[in-house]
């Protein structure tokens, strides 16, 4: 009997040793080193949500057991069903061996071969002690089984694995269920159910071999720290689940019903956003963009040129926020914009109305000058063109005698701005003063000029974020 504890104990040492050494064992941040027994399921019910299937089919392919070439790397995963009825058996004795000290093994596939009374094995070559071992085939020919989804137990497949860690390494991902887990114990299996919200921006920290059904481990960070983890199915090659099994529950386990790929979700749209990144573009009409570094809307006269530095697709609706670059003062700024003209509630949302491929109007500024430019400033000395670069194009130009004019700018917060010129187009003096009341009459009969009719759109008003 003691002997019996000691071995036990000795094998429970040597596969705690060994998933410490594998690189293949991936654990969340916190998981205590000690073995406990596992948890519970989650009880909550996930409906089943489209799969990411250009992801997928890019990366994974499935292979069916006839597939299957010699070289293919599997992991043993038993469950405790595993433990209990022996998968392998060793093909020096032709003994069988339990699942047990086999646990976290690297098996390579060598193909399948007739045994002497007729029976059908699959056979592998284990790559951490160098020994054979094959998989009985119940009943039947090699060819009859390999076309089912039992595919050999307790192994989950590495391709996936291999695959997964360098197309999801560091890559941002988005929720798609509530339901998650994170390690309890760094030596074992021991995990906690966790709740977090739906749709949320995580980044992949860790991926990692998971269970033979869903053999890809998938550790995410949120924007707090916090890391959670799903096993997933991707390519199902040796999952031994049908497709349809993944209903109710086991939904999530699928890549697409627990994680979204932002690179998916651009191509889910009809245009590759992509190939708009670095392009040079100008505002065809004035609009209105956050500046960066005043964290205000400012507005932006015509011809005014950008470069474009990102374009990122919202998650709920049609639009991305369009990351530009002012490639005379360097200053970024940010708006949601549309491609498809049809889907913009109004004109000044389409990217196309707004933009136009190609350099703007070339602007001379000084050092000087550029730095109160991007904080909005206007000052004495500035030119027309300076002038609107910080403020946008005038709401009112005032003429006077001796070529002498002044610009009126409508500020957010109810004031105006009055910047006074000389005949020759240089500032002179700049003022505030309080917006007249809404509905009088002088307010009703204000004309903005130089600005461009909408025709039946809404007024241009821009689009804040």
């Amino acid at each position: 009997m003691k002997r019996t504890i000691l071995s036990t104990c000795a094998a429970l040492l040597f596969m705690v040793a060994t998933a410490q050494e594998n690189s293949y064992i991936v654990k969340t941040r916190g998981a205590k080193k000690s073995v406990l027994t596992e948890s519970s399921r989650a009880q909550g019910i996930v409906p089943e949500e489209e799969t990411a299937t250009d992801f997928i089919s890019q990366n994974f392919k499935f292979y069916s057991l006839c597939d299957w070439q010699e070289g293919m790397k599997f992991m043993v995963i038993p469950e405790k069903y595993d433990l209990v009825v022996k998968t392998f058996a060793d093909a020096a004795t032709g003994k069988e061996v339990s699942s047990m000290p086999l646990k976290y093994k690297i098996m390579i596939y060598k193909g399948h071969t007739e045994s002497s009374d007729g029976h059908s094995r699959i056979n592998f070559e284990c790559q951490d002690n160098g020994r054979m071992y094959y998989y009985e085939i119940p009943s039947g020919s090699f060819e009859d089984y390999c076309y089912t989804k039992t595919g050999v137990p307790t192994l989950a497949y590495l391709g996936d694995v291999d695959i997964a860690r360098e197309k999801l390494m560091g890559k941002t991902l988005y929720t798609k269920t509530a339901f998650y887990r994170i390690d309890t114990d760094y030596d074992s299996d021991g995990y906690q159910d966790v709740v977090v919200d739906k749709d949320m921006e995580v980044k992949v920290t860790a991926v990692g071999v998971g269970t033979r059904s869903y053999p890809v481990k998938i550790i995410v960070e949120d924007k707090d720290g916090n890391e959670f983890f799903q096993n997933v199915a991707i390519s199902k090659t040796n999952c031994g689940m049908r497709d349809d099994e993944f209903i109710m529950d086991e939904a999530k386990y699928l890549f697409g019903n627990s994680f979204e790929l932002v690179d998916d979700i651009m191509a889910i749209n009809s245009y590759n956003y992509k190939t708009f990144i670095g392009k040079i573009i100008h505002t065809k009409f004035p609009t209105k963009l956050l500046n960066e570094t005043t964290k205000k809307m400012q507005s932006i006269p015509r011809m005014i040129e950008y470069q474009i530095e990102g374009m990122n697709p919202h998650k709920n609706d049609d639009k991305f926020t369009l990351k530009l670059k002012n490639t005379i003062l360097g200053t970024y700024f940010y708006v949601d914009m549309v491609l498809d003209e049809h889907r913009a509630e109004n004109q000044e949302e389409y990217f196309g109305y707004v933009f136009a491929l190609g350099p703007g109007k070339k602007i001379q500024t000084s050092e000087g000058s550029r730095a109160m430019i991007r904080n909005g400033h206007v000052a004495i000395g500035f030119s027309e063109d300076e002038v609107m670069l910080a403020a946008g194009e005038p709401d009112k130009v005032e003429h006077r005698e001796n070529g002498l004019y002044t610009w009126t700018f409508n500020r957010s917060n109810n004031k105006l701005l009055f910047v006074d010129f000389d005949g020759s187009g240089v500032v002179t003096k700049t003022r505030t003063g309080d917006a007249p009341k809404t509905g009088s009459a002088k307010a009703r009969s204000r004309s903005r000029v130089g600005k461009t009719s909408k025709s039946n759109w809404k007024s241009h008003k821009g689009t804040p974020l």
